[in-house]
């Protein structure tokens, strides 16, 4: 784990400012961290998730609704089915039963620039455990439970959660992680520019 931290703070960041934090959990504690987040989540803690806007441009709503229906149908989860989505969506404070788990977070005062460094050191961890053969999911789920983790993991007040991420060994056989989401063409969201011929 160390390693792959070490490897990961290399990554770049606006005037080297290196903004990250990363809480990295195990055995009882990330147990405990999972309780405290399953018990909140059941008590109706958390405001409504933020990452999105409301409304959420149509394109972007179109994405989404096409990622929800392939996630749920590859688990064998009727939309109807709120029961199951729930236990569904527990599995995340879990960490989907990793042994590893890992809360990033940033100093709140900073501005979205200083987000994409934090973006960019997340990446880094994720291709430096997967270089290791460990296998990683980032998880925006936590963002909406930063006050039960800050208490938990005894975050400084200036810190905000702004995801999670679950490391171990993924399961190639589990319908989940061999469910295929397309991907935007390359001419929708590029434009290449100033090239001869």
């Amino acid at each position: 784990m160390e390693e792959i931290l070490t490897e990961a703070a290399c990554a770049p960041s606006g005037a080297n400012i290196q903004p990250w934090r990363v809480y990295v959990v195990s055995g009882e504690v990330k147990d405990g961290l999972t309780h405290a987040l399953v018990t909140a989540s059941r008590a109706g803690v958390a405001p409504a998730p933020a990452h999105f806007p409301d409304p959420l441009p149509h394109m972007f709503r179109n994405r989404l609704q096409d990622f929800g229906a392939r996630y749920y149908a590859s688990l064998g989860i009727e939309r109807s089915d709120t029961a199951a989505r729930t236990r569904q969506t527990e599995r995340n404070y879990a960490f989907f039963g990793a042994p590893v788990g890992l809360i990033f977070s940033i100093d709140r005062r900073l501005k979205p620039h200083s987000w994409i460094d934090l973006g960019l050191f997340a990446q880094t961890v994720m291709l430096a455990a997967k270089a290791r053969g460990i296998d990683t999911c980032p998880q925006v789920a936590f963002a909406q439970f930063h006050e039960p983790i800050a208490s938990y993991l005894q975050m400084p007040q200036e810190e905000i959660t702004a995801f999670g991420m679950s490391m171990g060994y993924g399961d190639t056989q589990a319908p989940v992680n061999r469910a295929a989401m397309p991907r935007v063409r390359l001419q929708d969201f590029a434009q290449i520019l100033g090239f001869a011929g």
